[in-house]
């Protein structure tokens, strides 16, 4: 076991210089138990070890120097004036579809209603996993993922992007109000998808993931997402399937702990 350049670094005898004990001593604990018996775990790196260390494991190094590039960013960009509008990048990359969109309401009310027959397909999939499959996990996910998605628009409501495209064939049909923070839209296919991946639908899941794609796309063109209400959707939805998992593994343990007969043993079939 290679960890940044220290192999079977519990396993040997702590160094003298860093216990300071005659050979054979018992260690005598700190007082505070700050430090491990054995020393600070960095005592023992070397630099080929970190360097071997680095080339199994590139990308914890790729994030810390982002960690740092994003610091230096932070700490110079000029922030946005609170009159202004907020500043998205996903718009402007987005804006020469934006402005087709425009210019032809018909071509968004097409896709509105494209991108609302993908949303049932979603809705569909995930109660078909639990009414007829018998999988609860993605209904599971979907529970947790909605409500807490209605905290968070609750406790913070962002503005409607001032070029905002709506479309009465759009979900929730009929241009009613609704969260920016975070995408249900995206969350909803994460979610179908990390279920179709458990289920080895891989094909499925790749196509989901692609309507996925351009329904983000669709969302930053007619400006009915910011893009941190898209990036979230993806992450709420793989927390929420996490949390399912965790949720239906533990009552599972549960329920075949349960006795299983008048007699009260907790005996369960295999």
């Amino acid at each position: 076991m290679v960890a940044l350049g220290v192999t079977d670094h519990f396993h040997q005898p702590p160094p003298k210089s860093l216990v300071g004990v005659r050979a054979g001593a018992t260690p005598k604990p700190s007082p505070f138990h700050i430090l491990p018996p054995h020393g600070p775990f960095f005592a023992g790196w070397s630099v080929s070890g970190v360097a071997d260390a680095v080339r199994h494991h590139p990308l914890p190094l790729v994030f810390a120097l982002l960690l740092l590039v994003f610091m230096g960013v932070e700490y110079t960009i000029p922030m946005v004036a609170s009159a202004s509008p907020p500043l998205d990048l996903g718009f402007v990359v987005t804006k020469p579809l934006h402005d087709a969109l425009a210019v032809a309401p018909a071509l968004n009310t097409a896709l509105a209603a494209l991108n609302t027959v993908f949303v049932g397909m979603q809705i569909f999939y995930i109660l078909w996993t639990f009414l007829v499959e018998g999988r609860p996990r993605p209904t599971i996910a979907a529970l947790f993922m909605f409500p807490c998605r209605g905290i968070l628009g609750c406790c913070t409501q962002l503005p409607l992007p001032q070029e905002f495209l709506g479309s009465g064939a759009d979900f929730p049909v009929g241009n009613v109000s609704f969260f920016l923070f975070f995408s249900g839209h995206v969350a909803g296919a994460v979610i179908a998808s990390l279920d179709m991946r458990w289920a080895r639908r891989q094909k499925m899941a790749w196509v989901f993931d692609t309507l996925n794609l351009l329904q983000s796309i669709r969302l930053l063109a007619s400006r009915g997402h910011y893009t941190i209400d898209l990036a979230v959707g993806v992450g709420a939805g793989f927390v929420a399937d996490v949390l399912a998992g965790m949720y239906e593994e533990i009552m599972w343990k549960r329920d075949r702990q349960r006795p299983c007969c008048s007699c009260g043993c907790s005996c369960s079939s295999p």
